[in-house]
């Protein structure tokens, strides 16, 4: 996609003033979440780097503005309202009705993280779990809504939702007026609408340079570039960021990018992976894969940005414990910090002795050992030694290895995919 600066059209259906006027309806019921600069983000980058705590909602993610907005919009029905959601819309709608007196019944995949789905059902909605994709879980609420009489709240093809969803930018902006570009996690596209739609409204009225609104998809679910692109990219895969994994962009939502967004970047599990730990390791803040998007953009593309005030949206902190656990380890081993090493021994008395002085001499911690002598061709008097260690960095893995190569052993890391 192009990067060009864009003007708002007049026939958009979401204005400045619907923005403003969300901001006034939910001030109350939602968290101000801080701005704030991080110092050690825009020196590894290379930009100044502003972060939006979105994830220190009561929900943990930015949807419950865009859900509350509409709620307070809505006519009274005795039914109740019913959505479908890979997690945060759900929570930020069961939260929301449950505190107005309105029930809510939610649909989410079967795919759904076992945290969201607790979350949910915390605030008090009946949740429904059915098909594999968002898709699937979509078009059964669609059929509950005609079958049962409840009010449908999409989760971001809706100008309420997407009012509400551009109050992030109205406080961020507002927090940190030097934010010369956002960048902005896309799934369906509420937030990015919202956030444009005031984004270049601020920049008309302060009469300086338009702020550039620069999209971010994970590469396993590029619906919003392929919409915006014209290409066919395939849209499926088990992405770490579950929830900007949308198939199909909303009609609203796409039009508003369409004329809005400068640019929609794609992002690598890696990178995604990366972002959600450094987040934790550096601000000490916990992200869910789709809330680091911003900041794995930002890692992946670093020439893109060099040199901006660049304003990234923590949009979600919902984040199932043991996969934080997996994305944290694998970081270690990508770093160095944890290594699995495999070594040729010979099978007699005082081998192992022998490997592990040398892990002593370099003063690695030996985690893990595992021997093998069935399911291996080396020769029967040879055995093959996985030590699973933890060594300071790269560099001290290095002199770890050459020790061990040094004393005659033959030595091969157990690579990370």
């Amino acid at each position: 996609m192009a990067t060009q600066m864009k003007s708002a059209p007049d026939t958009l259906p979401v204005t400045i003033d619907d923005v403003r006027m969300a901001h006034a309806r939910i001030a109350e019921a939602i968290v101000r979440t801080p701005t704030f600069i991080s110092r050690t983000l825009s020196k590894m980058t290379g930009a100044t780097v502003y972060l939006k705590f979105e994830n220190l909602q009561f929900t943990a993610a930015y949807k419950e503005r865009g859900a509350l907005n509409t709620l307070l919009q809505l006519d009274h029905n005795e039914m109740g309202v019913i959505a479908a959601s890979a997690g945060n819309h759900a929570q930020g709608l069961a939260y929301h009705a449950n505190r107005l007196g309105i029930p809510a019944t939610i649909v989410m995949p079967t795919t759904t993280p076992t945290v969201k789905v607790m979350q949910t059902e915390s605030h008090g909605a009946q949740v429904v779990l059915f098909g594999q994709t968002f898709d699937a879980a979509y078009a059964h609420a669609r059929e509950l809504e005609a079958e049962r009489g409840y009010t449908f709240v999409h989760p971001f093809d809706d100008a309420r939702v997407i009012a509400g969803q551009g109050t992030v930018a109205i406080e961020m902006l507002a927090d940190a007026p030097s934010i010369d570009t956002l960048i902005v996690p896309i799934g369906g596209g509420g937030l990015i609408s919202g956030m444009s739609t005031t984004a270049r409204a601020i920049s008309a009225e302060r009469g300086g340079a338009p702020i550039e609104v620069i999209g971010v998809q994970a590469e396993l679910f590029p619906s919003m570039y392929n919409r915006i692109n014209g290409t066919d990219m395939a849209c499926a895969g088990d992405t770490l960021a579950e929830g900007i994994a949308v198939k199909e962009p909303g009609a609203i939502t796409s039009g508003i990018v369409r004329a809005l967004v400068d640019d929609i970047v794609l992002v690598s599990e890696r990178s995604l992976e990366e972002a959600v730990s450094l987040l934790l390791q550096i601000e000490k803040t916990v992200v869910e894969g789709a809330g680091a998007a911003g900041l794995a953009a930002l890692l992946q593309h670093p020439e893109r940005f060099r040199g901006k005030t660049v304003g990234i949206i923590l949009c979600g902190g919902n984040i199932d414990t043991r996969l934080l656990a997996n994305v944290l380890l694998r970081d270690l081993a990508r770093s160095g910090r944890l290594a699995r090493l495999r070594i040729v021994l010979r099978d007699q008395p005082g081998a192992l002795y022998g490997v592990a002085r040398i892990f002593e001499q370099e003063r690695v911690n030996i985690l893990e050992l595992a021997h093998q002598r069935i399911f291996t061709n080396l020769p029967a008097k040879g055995l093959s030694l996985d030590v699973e260690c933890e060594t300071r960095d790269l560099a001290h893995l290095e002199r770890l290895k050459a020790a061990l190569h040094a004393e005659g052993y033959e030595v091969s890391p157990v690579e990370l995919g």
